[in-house]
């Protein structure tokens, strides 16, 4: 760890919680209300971004306007906290939570509400400075202005972070404020698409700490 980069912000949603196929169902949910295809778990880590309407509207070939993907955005949430209790964490997530030196926090698009106590759950948030989730109705758009705020509540400048997660959106959220991001390859994210990000890539938890130490 630089001087420089003292403190890690995880991704949770990918990252720390192994959720791929509990992802990939609750998005086929979605699509099978509007008439969609189902999609395999390797064609969603392709076609996955955000906004997240733009991938619905690409997916399903037709405009999905604010009305339409609230509605499409509740049938996945309903869907995905239904088989919630089937995930686990990455297989590494405590041993790389444990490797990092200096402090740490964690920061999710999913909903502020239901993360918290789910954090808890999993015996992590003693760990954290802080749990942040989306403290909106609707998610879906870009990481970006929340790390912000993560950051401002902690007190905290871009140049001294670090974040982990798995999706070129973090590694965009993380620019937006000065700070460095280290890619993981074991999300919702196509690797060879982070691979090819300019980013530091890691096939593991852990390996990302090891990197985020030298950034």
């Amino acid at each position: 760890m630089t001087a420089a980069r003292r403190h890690l912000v995880w991704d949770w949603n990918g990252t720390l919680l192994d959720d791929l196929d509990l992802v990939v169902r609750a998005t086929n949910v979605a699509f099978a209300s509007a008439g969609g295809p189902a999609v395999t778990a390797d064609e969603h880590r392709v076609r996955f971004r955000r906004p997240i309407a733009d991938y619905y509207a690409e997916m399903l070939g037709q405009a999905i306007d604010d009305e339409a993907f609230g509605r499409l955005d509740r049938i996945f949430h309903e869907a995905y906290r239904t088989g919630l209790t089937s995930c686990a964490l990455a297989a590494d997530a405590t041993a790389a939570i444990a490797a990092w030196p200096g402090s740490q926090s964690l920061l999710s698009m999913w909903f502020h509400d239901e993360l918290v106590p789910t954090v808890h759950t999993y015996g992590l948030t003693p760990h954290f400075a802080r749990v942040d989730g989306l403290r909106a109705a609707v998610g879906g758009g870009p990481k970006a202005e929340w790390l912000e705020k993560h950051l401002a509540e902690l007190g905290l400048d871009g140049r001294h972070v670090v974040l982990i997660g798995d999706s070129l959106d973090d590694a965009d959220a993380a620019l937006s404020v000065g700070a460095r991001c280290v890619l993981y390859t074991g999300g919702l994210s196509d690797p060879a698409r982070l691979r090819t990000s300019g980013h530091p890539v890691a096939d593991t938890l852990t390996e990302a700490v090891t990197l985020a130490q030298v950034c």
